[in-house]
């Protein structure tokens, strides 16, 4: 029997703009690059199974967005938290890595961090992988998105309300649990969603949460923007999309076929954290497509 090669996964630390930014790294040094961007609420913890099954041929890059995981996590006072920001400090990230091009995978928040990386320098992205990771306005669930749409709308204490109880560990473990199917629900670990949890409860959360939330606008108005990138750079991009997923639904998915008709996308039978029990198909779909796609 033939195993792969063991590639052990760092956890390391760098600072940008004064503020430590946390992120795992495993794989070959000159190996293509995978830079992975989680989502809400979450962090690179997202990526633990993913990351050791594609080691042996990628170095994957995962960083923690600022205010998640084990990333610095200054006030809303002190920072001012938003998509725009967000992404600016990863691109800074990027060039403090030296990561002259990379693949990009991106969830739920991921998303539009990334997509503004690509637009700031589409000659970087050598590739996407979206994991529910919408640039679609059919993307958006109707029930989901209600609580986050009043916010953009008017932030008001009955809006803020409403959208903290998706911060709330109930919240998140819905986030987990909704579109698993019932007799794969005992192999989400509970250790994930009580994780995101705890991080979530920390002080000064509440308000860095409510201030990227009613920020999420900002990233409907790119959808255009996004979508001629997708035409004009015929960039090559895989979704491996969780097709019971309730906040980005599966017509996000197959939408990105309207503007990159080679894309391929695979609809897999579970919710919003695919890889909490698909990381294994997740892998198998994303080592065949970047072996065509990129180039060592």
């Amino acid at each position: 029997m033939s195993l792969r090669p063991h590639r052990p996964v760092h956890h390391r630390t760098t600072t940008v703009r004064g503020h430590e930014i946390a992120y795992r790294e495993a794989g070959p040094a000159d190996a293509p690059v995978l830079l992975l961007l989680h989502g809400f609420p979450t962090s690179s913890h997202m990526f633990r199974d993913l990351i050791p099954l594609l080691s042996d041929r990628y170095r994957l890059i995962a960083p923690d967005h600022l205010g998640f995981g084990r990333s610095a996590t200054p006030s809303a006072t002190e920072f001012p938290y938003s998509f725009a920001q967000l992404a600016e400090i990863t691109g800074e990230f990027t060039e403090q890595l030296g990561l002259k091009e990379y693949a990009l995978y991106v969830q739920d928040y991921g998303a539009p961090i990334g997509l503004r990386l690509a637009l700031a320098h589409p000659d970087r992205v050598t590739a996407i992988i979206t994991q529910n990771g919408n640039a679609y306005e059919e993307g958006l669930g109707t029930e989901a998105w209600a609580p986050v749409r009043a916010l953009i709308a008017g932030r008001t204490p009955g809006t803020e309300a409403a959208v903290r109880e998706i911060s709330s560990p109930d919240g998140i473990k819905w986030q987990y649990l909704h579109g698993v199917p019932q007799d794969r629900q005992d192999q989400v670990s509970p250790d994930a969603y009580q994780h995101d949890a705890a991080l979530m409860a920390r002080p000064g959360q509440p308000d860095i949460q409510l201030d990227l939330i009613a920020d999420y606008g900002s990233n409907f108005a790119l959808y255009p923007a996004f979508q001629e990138y997708f035409r004009s750079s015929r960039v090559p991009l895989l979704a491996v999309w969780g097709a019971h997923d309730e906040i980005f639904v599966p017509a996000g998915a197959l939408a990105f076929l309207r503007d990159l008709p080679e894309a391929e996308i695979h609809l897999l039978p579970t919710g919003h954290f695919a890889l909490e029990t698909h990381a294994g198909q997740a892998a198998a779909l994303i080592g065949d497509f970047l072996a065509r796609n990129l180039s060592r």
